[in-house]
């Protein structure tokens, strides 16, 4: 933690991000370059509507080229064949120069996204860089394996790097989602094509630089910014490119398999959206539960993937938790974001602000009861601002309850059983995470193995490490994020059998 940019006030973080200029160009075989023909689009921040920079609108050429320079530096081996212990200095060099850039990316990633400042200080940012520490100390502690076989043979099972990745990630958590690609995947050797979102192009940009200057030879690390269908797409259907990781929604992800399937059968791993459901038992501590579902949906402005969207709760308990969610709520200050007081900030843009705020629309139309918020705010700053919002007397037919809002919007069912909870808990096309919250540690343990998702809490909520994996089941995706386990997705078994004569 910064101590001089925490007693930073706003406006000598507005000053500081005044004074910055943005770089937007596309990264390359270790050098920034135009677009193909100089086409660019603007970078628009959330907070306030105004452009923020120019950025290279990438297009099929520059993938090509992207992809080019990543095939041959990997063919190369100047990244694949180094010895670990160096490609272990280089990678801590890495997150070591994350850390140094702190200020530098916090304010890029809240111009960007519109995410409090003080959240991009203290999460963001060091978050990115220690993922990146974490997967280098593994480069000088995996081990391939030997078979089992008989006296005159050896088989030796290898882990090998898969190729060239590319890597696509969203406009939430850029610089979190980014890291948790770049780190196992250039640990394990190969090279990297990220492709960011178009709404938060200017940190990925910046970490390709700062690799370069970490060690990682050009062509490694590539960054091509741009819009889905321009960029992201022809990335995805490249024939010399052998993976695709990618987090986003669960409609581009299917996507992504399609792509994969149209070009060159490469790897694909997703992880898509959710719609993330907190079991609420009548035994429940109703303070520590309100407390973690508020934070678990208000977080973020409610733009996380798992966020815990969906409250169940059981019918005799249901009016004291939400009178003690709105209360938590009320502690949770909406504000600018470069205000050091501000713990909710903007959503990502103009067309987001008015999907959120349909999606109220339709639950009060379907029947639900606005128990909390549901408008938008600030209005004259012209940035995006929706209050913290509780929707109660949800049923599972309302699409507030079925489709992903990505807003700071909870909604609230009831049920009366055990049976009845883990059903409607589970009714849903998702499963990356949920919660169950009660006293009773029988109940804990049923329900946390019935229930479907790729993460439980037991009386917690958004409670992690680098250590635990992170991903879904059903149409949340496949393939884990984080974790000594993310390293398998961009390494491939090769089997060396030596017969001795």
């Amino acid at each position: 933690m910064n101590d001089t940019l925490q007693r930073r006030d706003r406006s000598t973080w507005q000053a500081r991000a005044a004074t910055l200029a943005h770089e937007g160009r596309c990264f390359i075989d270790g050098g920034y370059r135009p677009a193909e023909g100089g086409a660019t689009f603007d970078d628009v921040s959330p907070i306030d509507g105004r452009v923020v920079a120019q950025v290279a609108r990438g297009g099929a050429a520059d993938v090509d080229a992207a992809v080019a320079a990543a095939r041959k530096a990997y063919d190369g081996g100047a990244w694949r064949r180094v010895e670990p212990k160096e490609r272990k200095r280089v990678l801590l060099r890495f997150a070591e120069l994350i850390r140094a850039d702190l200020e530098r990316l916090a304010i890029l990633e809240t111009l960007d996204v519109g995410k409090p400042i003080l959240n991009s200080v203290n999460v963001d940012v060091p978050f990115a860089a220690d993922c990146i520490a974490y997967y280098a100390e593994f480069a000088d502690k995996r081990y391939d394996e030997i078979a089992p076989t008989g006296p005159t043979e050896t088989a030796l099972v290898r882990r090998e790097p898969l190729g060239v990745v590319g890597a696509i990630v969203p406009w939430n958590y850029p610089l979190i989602i980014s890291a948790w690609k770049l780190g196992p995947a250039l640990l394990a050797g190969n090279s990297v094509v990220l492709k960011p979102a178009e709404q938060s192009p200017l940190t990925a940009i910046r970490l390709g630089q700062l690799g370069l200057e970490a060690g990682l030879p050009p062509g490694v690390l590539n960054v091509v910014p741009g819009y889905g269908e321009e960029a992201g797409k022809p990335l995805a259907l490249h024939p010399d490119v052998d993976m695709i990781s990618f987090t986003g929604s669960t409609e581009v992800g299917k996507l992504m398999l399609r792509y994969a399937g149209d070009s060159n059968l490469k790897r694909v791993a997703l992880e898509c959206g959710g719609k993330s459901p907190h079991v609420v038992m009548a035994d429940a501590n109703l303070e520590a539960a309100a407390s973690g579902i508020a934070w678990g949906i208000y977080y973020n402005m409610g733009e996380t993937c798992h966020a815990g969207s969906r409250v169940i709760v059981h019918e005799s308990v249901k009016d004291r938790l939400i009178d003690a969610i709105a209360k938590v709520a009320a502690t949770i200050t909406l504000g600018h974001p470069f205000d050091p007081a501000t713990q909710m900030g903007a959503l990502i843009d103009r067309g987001h602000l008015g999907r959120v705020l349909g999606y109220i629309e339709s639950g009060v139309a379907e029947g639900a009861r606005l128990a909390l918020g549901g408008r938008q705010v600030m209005a004259d700053t012209g940035g995006n601002y929706v209050e913290a919002t509780v929707l109660d007397g949800v049923t599972s037919s309302m699409r507030v309850a079925r489709e992903e809002i990505f807003g700071p919007v909870l909604t609230v069912s009831t049920f009366r059983d055990e049976a009845e909870a883990l059903r409607l808990a589970n009714d849903t096309v998702y499963g990356l995470a949920a919660a169950v919250w009660t006293l009773d540690m029988n109940v804990a343990h049923r329900l946390s193995g019935a229930l479907r998702g790729g993460t439980v809490w037991v009386n917690s909520y958004d409670r992690s490490s680098m250590a635990t994996p992170f991903g879904g089941f059903k149409q949340s995706g496949f393939g884990r994020d984080r974790s000594p386990h993310a390293i398998d997705k961009y390494t491939d078994f090769k089997t060396i059998w030596t017969a001795y004569t």
